[in-house]
């Protein structure tokens, strides 16, 4: 007797006897959702944006010009602004930026220093009280600067150090949130296997940290230093509380006292316009270079052996 054959269901190619499933076509109206969050991005940037724009156009216009014309028409002051301001008080502008560099930059290099050191020592190992100290931090992080800025200078105060340089760069070094940031990015960037290879291979603690943690902590540390960076740049309260002589003073505090001289000196305000279109141009450049390195941590994704 003749074996019947069974005809085979149709199915994809290689896996017989399944139905191919139907192509579903994308539901129509479903790609437009993405233009409700663009909008919002957009309406945000307008929002942070045009504060900088009226600032750049303002400090274009002459002392005739500011109150006269349109807030957007641009003027033809703007060297004359400049010329007044290097003038002023024998430059006194140029010293207060010069302090704010040093500040800024002396802070956020020491404070990255100590932030990349304690994260990777609270990430990478064990030791009793890490925890507690860990939650302690977490807690300084919630406690804001302005709680701190008068018992800071009791303290400096009493050790002679008020109305001094060091009375603004030395509370700006310890940075609670660095140090949390810093813990997170060891504890994910550097791998524990590196460290023991490290060890076996007769490495101590500081080579590991100087060859192993640190390279693969740049991107993090990047981070670390900006967000401290444009912190003590902007910072208006603790130098205003620490400094009297305005030899010392940083920008925001100058500027501060341009603009209060300015309420019975009206010719002023040109100058704190213009100042203030100076202050933020080393913020941008400081982004614009720096920021290769989140490119090159976002795009390399893990570590490469």
């Amino acid at each position: 007797m003749a074996a019947t054959t069974l005809p085979e269901r149709p199915g994809r190619p290689g896996r017989p006897g399944r139905a191919a499933a139907p192509h579903r076509a994308a539901p129509p109206g479903r790609r437009p959702v993405g233009i409700v969050p663009t909008a919002i991005l957009l309406l945000g940037a307008l929002y942070c944006l045009l504060p900088v724009g009226w600032v750049l156009v303002a400090a274009t216009k002459s002392k005739a010009e500011l109150f006269s014309t349109p807030t957007f028409a641009p003027g033809t002051g703007l060297l004359s602004n400049l010329a007044d301001l290097a003038a002023y008080r024998d430059g006194v502008f140029w010293l207060w930026m010069l302090n704010t560099l040093l500040y800024a930059g002396g802070g956020a290099l020491l404070s990255t220093a100590v932030s990349a050191v304690s994260g990777y020592a609270l990430a990478k190992y064990r030791f009793p009280g890490r925890n507690v100290i860990f939650n302690l931090l977490l807690g300084g992080v919630l406690v804001p600067s302005v709680v701190l800025a008068i018992p800071q200078y009791l303290l400096f105060a009493r050790v002679g150090l008020a109305d001094t340089y060091w009375s603004v760069l030395l509370p700006q070094i310890l940075s609670p949130y660095g140090i949390y940031l810093a813990r997170v990015y060891a504890g994910a960037a550097v791998p524990d296997v590196l460290l023991e290879a490290g060890r076996i291979d007769g490495a101590g603690h500081l080579l590991l940290l100087r060859r192993v943690a640190l390279p693969l902590m740049l991107p993090g540390m990047v981070t670390v230093f900006l967000f401290q960076f444009v912190a003590i740049w902007n910072n208006f309260l603790l130098p205003f509380i620490m400094l009297g002589d305005d030899q010392r003073f940083p920008l925001t505090v100058g500027l501060y006292t341009l603009l209060a001289a300015g309420a019975n000196q009206p010719s002023l305000y040109n100058l704190i316009l213009t100042g203030t279109l100076l202050s933020i141009i080393p913020l941008i450049a400081l982004f614009l270079t720096m920021q290769r390195y989140w490119r090159t941590d976002l795009a390399g994704g893990a570590v490469k052996a």
